[in-house]
């Protein structure tokens, strides 16, 4: 990182030389001014306005113009040659609770690191007091040519610098409060709460993501591709206000079924494998049923076809059978009548 300022802080007799560095940074697409009909890029000229000529930024200055129309010009080295005290130094005004400092003064953020080997020793100890002391200290600091307030805290192991705004900086909130007539039941309150849990749940702040940035990206995209560009609607903002209880339900409701469904879509690759496997065999085994169970069936008609066949011709050879014997018995009775009147004559 690039090191952005560097000097010391100061409290009491005890000093500690440090660098500066830039803790954030904002990222996005950079866009320019062109001109709509062919692209080309537009340039800012500077002009006076007085003799309407270009004026070079070695020639410009910094001016402020009264009520009544008078432009008192500024030049750097007069506002070089400024007395600032806080110059190379952030000096320590008081050491106050973290509670004290409202959030809406805080502004940029920094890192501060030891400048050498010989500051680490006195760093450590600034840091283990506020630690300790659970205390954050009140400083003031000039970064380039403006001086501010900022605010001195402990992150993780470095220490950190909050530029801050002024006290009359901050704005008279005034009467944009809710009246103090409007009052809330507890059970308005507990349905609440129970919403914010719902939320909470297995919340990453690291897993956000600027959408915004993500869509004008995929836009500009489309246009170097030569492509349709992507249509995103943006849901709209509800206007009207519906039973609080009611709403406060249908919000707990959705967020839980927003929950499930993600825990549904972010099942793991191989349980997944495995239930599609699961159907695949079932419906393996129901196709091989239904052959087995039509062979079966054929099977039996066949039995079925053939007993009954087989009992149809045993019912003829035994009627033949019989029809036989009736005739040798015949044959018999006759011989035996045949004997009986030879043997009487």
């Amino acid at each position: 990182m690039r090191t952005m300022w560097k000097g010391a802080i100061g409290f009491g007799l005890v000093s500690v030389p440090v660098r500066l560095y830039a803790a954030t940074q904002e990222h996005g697409v950079k866009l320019h001014q062109v001109h709509d009909a062919d692209g080309g890029r537009i340039h800012l000229k500077r002009v006076c306005d007085l003799c309407s000529e270009e004026v070079d930024f070695e020639h410009i200055a910094k001016g402020y113009e009264d009520d009544e129309g008078h432009v008192a010009v500024v030049t750097k080295e007069e506002m070089t040659g400024l007395p600032l005290p806080s110059k190379r130094l952030i000096d320590v005004l008081a050491f106050v609770d973290a509670e004290s400092i409202d959030p809406l003064q805080l502004s940029g953020a920094y890192y501060l690191a030891p400048e050498s080997p010989a500051a680490n020793k006195p760093y450590v100890l600034l840091r283990e007091t506020l630690k300790q002391t659970e205390r954050v200290a009140v400083t003031k600091i000039a970064l380039r040519t403006r001086e501010s307030l900022a605010l001195l805290r402990v992150h993780d192991e470095l220490l950190t610098l909050h530029t801050m705004y002024w006290p009359d900086e901050v704005r008279d909130s005034g009467d944009l409060a809710p009246p103090s007539s409007v009052t809330v039941r507890p059970q308005e309150l507990k349905m609440a709460t129970s919403l914010m849990d719902t939320l909470s749940e297995d919340f990453d702040l690291d897993a956000l993501e600027d959408e915004y940035e993500v869509a004008l990206a995929e836009l500009i995209s489309a246009h170097l591709e030569d492509r349709p560009a992507p249509k995103k609607e943006t849901a709209p903002a509800p206007d009207n206000v519906i039973d609080l209880m009611a709403a406060l339900q249908a919000s707990i409701d959705r967020a839980a079924e927003r929950g499930e469904t993600g825990d549904r879509k972010e099942e793991p690759a191989g349980r997944r494998s495995r239930g599609a496997a699961k159907k695949t065999a079932a419906k393996k085994a129901t196709a091989e049923r239904k052959p087995a169970k039509a062979t079966a069936q054929s099977a039996a008609k066949k039995t079925d076809r053939s007993s009954s066949s087989s009992g149809r011709s045993g019912k003829g050879t035994t009627a033949k059978k019989s029809a036989a014997a009736g005739k040798t018995a015949a044959k018999t009775t006759k011989k035996a009548a045949a004997r009986k009147s030879s043997r009487a004559s």
